[in-house]
């Protein structure tokens, strides 16, 4: 099994769900002890917050590519952004390593496409829901994508940052997520995308009238996929 790199912290609470999914998913597929080669680098998702808050972007690309490097240092083959909204800074973070890097939108399009479905409700971040790095992936993966509306966009953005990424769950956060998302089916979404890793700790298929696509599992399913396609680069021949 290939090494998987996970760039982390952003917040914690979902980089734990991404190290619980992929060792599961590795257990599932090869059975017994098996569990995921993997290298963690969490960051201070305090700063990162900060830098998002103040636009300065490019300084936020070169933080998460100087973390890639030492991922790739510490033996990872493919990198994995564990979360949406810094997706925006995914080709600094790919220009700076020499191993590929498994885009989290492209992982997500996939499974969309995979049900059948072209148009999708997002959910995630301000930053994700309003511009255009994550819609425009979708959309270039043949996607149409609708958002809530600027008080429900409001609403989702303030319980991501405030309570989720806090570990906070509240069900009347739950209930106002279930009536975005009814918001969303009646503007004509076939699927719901989790697009934020911290949501599904909050919502999943039971919250959501039509079919829902939790990133961070699609995420870590492709990531397991990827790591199990071919032999790690200097392993040994497997026995017969």
């Amino acid at each position: 099994m290939k090494t998987i790199g996970l760039l982390g912290g952003m917040s914690w609470e979902s980089t734990a769900e991404y190290y619980r999914l992929l060792n599961e998913l590795t257990r599932d597929r090869l059975g017994g002890l098996h569990s995921a080669r993997c290298v963690l680098y969490s960051v201070d998702f305090a700063e990162i917050e900060q830098l998002q808050a103040e636009g300065r972007w490019t300084e936020a690309g070169e933080v998460l590519a100087a973390a890639a490097q030492r991922l790739e240092a510490a033996g990872a083959d493919l990198v994995l952004i564990c979360t949406n909204t810094m997706h925006k800074v995914a080709d600094r973070v790919q220009a700076g390593i020499s191993v590929p890097l498994l885009h989290l939108a492209d992982a997500t399009a996939d499974a969309v496409k995979a049900a059948g479905l072209t148009r999708v409700g997002l959910l995630g971040t301000a930053f994700t829901m309003e511009q255009e790095f994550y819609r425009g992936r979708l959309a270039a993966g043949g996607l149409e994508v609708c958002v809530p509306e600027a008080a429900g966009r409001a609403l989702v953005h303030r319980v991501i940052y405030e309570e989720l990424c806090q570990g906070v769950v509240r069900e009347e956060s739950r209930a106002a997520y279930r009536r975005v998302i009814k918001g969303l089916v009646a503007a004509g979404a076939q699927g719901i995308i989790l697009g934020c890793t911290e949501i599904e700790l909050l919502v999943g298929a039971e919250d959501s009238p039509v079919p829902v696509f939790p990133t961070a599992r699609l995420h870590a399913e492709a990531a397991v996929e990827a790591a199990l396609s071919a032999p790690r680069p200097g392993a040994p021949a497997a026995r017969s």
